[in-house]
Order: C-alpha cells, then sequence, then structure tokens
C-alpha cells in the first residue's frame, strides 16, 4: 500500500478468528477458519483500507492471523495490534518487515503498551503503566532503526540494549511500517509525540477530541511530526432514527443479559486513561453531541472500543464528518453483530460518508 496523502480517509474494520461480541459470547473453537475468512473478505469487499487484528493474553496470535487474512485477500491493508516488551524489538521489527515484504507492502503495527496489569500479568510483565511507555518507547525507536539503517547499530537503553543490530529485510514503505500509536496519560503522550504516524482515540465527544488532538500536535511539534488521527466507535445503523435508538437500547439490554449470565458484576474501575475518559463522557449522559449513545460503555466499564454512533447510514455519516472537521482521517469502525454489520457498513455508511465528502469538496471548489 503506498503512503496515505495527509487528507486521505481511512477506514479500518476490525477481524476476530470467531464470532463474539458484548452480544454474543464466544462458542466453538477459537479460531473458526472460515468464519475468519469470511469476516475478512467482507470487509475488503465493502471498501475498507484495513482490518485491525487485536491483541490479548490469551488470544490467538494475531501476526499469524494477520498473514492468513492476507493469504485469502488481495488488497486491504492488516493493521496488526503488537504489545511491546514481550519479543524483543530488533526480531519483531525483522517479522513486521518479513510479512510487509510477502504481502505487498500491506501491514501497519499498532504499538500497545498494555492498559492493564492483570493482563500484563498473564504473560510475566509485571512493570507499571509508565515503565511500559518508556519501554515502548525504546522499541519504537529500535525497531525504525530496524526499518531503516543502512549499517549495523548500537542502541543503549534502559530496557534493551542492542550491539550491532541489522535487518536485511526492509519494509516495502522507505520510511518503514506504518505505526498506530494510543493512550492518553502523560507517559502514553511523550511516545505519541515521538512515534505515532497515527494516533489513536476511542470514540469521545467532540470537545474531548478537539482537546486531545491538540495535546497530541502539542506533544509531536518538538520532534518536527505531524500525526494523522484515528477515532474509534461501533456504529449502530437501521433504515430510520427510531429504529437506530430501538436497535441500540436493545444491543444494551442484550448486553447486560450476557453479562449477567456470565456472573459478571459491576464492572472494575478501568486502569487506561483511555477507558476514564470514555465513562467520564458516559457521566455526562447516554446520548451526546449529534448521536453519540454511551450506555454500553457505561455498563461495560468502557472495556475498549465501546461508544457507538446511532442512526440512519446518513446520519452517522454527518456525525463522522462531524469528526473530519476536527482533523480526523481514519475511521475504525466495527459492530456489534460483526460480520452483518461489516457488510451494512461497506454497502451504505462508507459510501454515504463519501459522498456528503465529495459534495463538501465540490461545494468548497466552486465557492
Amino acid at each position: 500500500m503506498s503512503p496515505l496523502p495527509p487528507d486521505a480517509v481511512e477506514f479500518i474494520g476490525f477481524a476476530a478468528p470467531r464470532l463474539t461480541s458484548e452480544i454474543h459470547p464466544a462458542t466453538g473453537p477459537v479460531i473458526d477458519r472460515d468464519y475468519l475468512h469470511r469476516l475478512a473478505r467482507a470487509h475488503e469487499a465493502g471498501g475498507f483500507d484495513r482490518i485491525l487484528v487485536a491483541f490479548y493474553a490469551t488470544a490467538s496470535d494475531p501476526l499469524l492471523l494477520a498473514s492468513e487474512i492476507a493469504a485469502v485477500t488481495e488488497r486491504i491493508g492488516l493493521m496488526i495490534a503488537h504489545r511491546t516488551g514481550f519479543t524483543a524489538p530488533t526480531v519483531a521489527a525483522r517479522q513486521f518487515a518479513t510479512l510487509d515484504q510477502l504481502t505487498g507492502g500491506r501491514i501497519a503495527i499498532h504499538a500497545i503498551s498494555g492498559g492493564d496489569d492483570r493482563d500484563q500479568a498473564r504473560d510475566g510483565d509485571h512493570l507499571t503503566k509508565d515503565e511500559r511507555y518508556a519501554r515502548t518507547r525504546e522499541f519504537l525507536d529500535i525497531a525504525r532503526l530496524a526499518w531503516t539503517a543502512e549499517a549495523p547499530f548500537d542502541y543503549a537503553g534502559t530496557f534493551y540494549q542492542v550491539v550491532q543490530g541489522f535487518s536485511e529485510v526492509k519494509p516495502v514503505r522507505e520510511g518503514g511500517i506504518p505505526v498506530f500509536f494510543g493512550g492518553a496519560s502523560a507517559a502514553a503522550l511523550d511516545v505519541a509525540g515521538r512515534h505515532a504516524d497515527t494516533y489513536a482515540l476511542w470514540g469521545e465527544t467532540l470537545d474531548q477530541v478537539r482537546d486531545l488532538i491538540a495535546r497530541v500536535h502539542s506533544a509531536a511539534a518538538p520532534h518536527g511530526r505531524k500525526p494523522r488521527f484515528s477515532l474509534s466507535f461501533r456504529p449502530i445503523l437501521a433504515d430510520t432514527e427510531g429504529a437506530a435508538w430501538a436497535r441500540a437500547e436493545a444491543i444494551l439490554a442484550r448486553t447486560k443479559a450476557v453479562r449477567a449470565a456470565q456472573g459478571l458484576g459491576p464492572a472494575a474501575p478501568p486502569q487506561n486513561e483511555g477507558a476514564r475518559r470514555l465513562l467520564a463522557a458516559a457521566a455526562g449522559g447516554s446520548r451526546l453531541d449529534r448521536r453519540l449513545y454511551t450506555a454500553i460503555a457505561a455498563e461495560t466499564g468502557a472495556a475498549g472500543n465501546s461508544t457507538a454512533l446511532v442512526g440512519t447510514p446518513d446520519q452517522v455519516a454527518e456525525a463522522l464528518l462531524d469528526y473530519h472537521d476536527l482533523g480526523v482521517r481514519t475511521f475504525l469502525i466495527r459492530g456489534f453483530d460483526p460480520l452483518d454489520d461489516a457488510v451494512r457498513y461497506g454497502r451504505e455508511l462508507l459510501p454515504a460518508f463519501r459522498a456528503e465528502l465529495a459534495r463538501r469538496g465540490a461545494t468548497a471548489d466552486a465557492a
């Protein structure tokens, strides 16, 4: 994939190796190859630019899942979550560069430091959150050197000491693998300013997004960098606005029922700043801005991407364009019915967004 122009809009979907969501308890085999293939192909057919392969401590390996997705698709890019700290950065850099070459330049890395001490401990990691972000900074320093250095290099850090490191295999893109990065704490923003090609936010209010974009710009300016911005939502669509809100309330009720059946009580207070920001928004009401729905985030303790935009495809497209007006150029969207929603997004939401964006551009040119 060629580097995106600064103003190009990018849509990213979500891949999981089996059907699961807040309203669909995971059942059956951990890896359902047929489902993974259908989900990946639905995103490609629907015009998505990339598909995210997530990471958590008990999940299937995202790098290997991404290679399977690449094998059954032709164009769509892979945004691969990688939890820094468990693979040496020189090794990880070669793994990503190798897959990038094999896929013709379709790979991006979403570097995650880990926002939950309990999940980190499952893989034997007991650093504090600030220490994890400091380790991520060194990891990305070294990975970028491995992707670009023309001669062996040394690196002396707190967490990594590399002597004469070098990678024969380089990414397809001259500047290296595109780096997505998120995190709203002071330690995270320091890493974002140094390394994020695209800074990833969860689905916050317009005011929260405006504030965080400004803070990231301030962190990036001393390094001469201008990152793109990505926003994550769970669009809930229907043919009418009333039907969309009814569906949102049904999804909330189903989420509560699933959690109760699993014996889950009130969600524990989140340890990461991004989830706290979502809950702060939810405290202001379940329906905010044009059509931001926060009730599911409140119910689940904002465990990941959990806020929704609710309405018809045209209405949700208009809400996304409100964020586009703030400088967001990448939208990571996934549904509570993952496969069916991905198909509908590709059929209705993405075309509605792109048509309205083109209309606005034509109007501006005419003016």
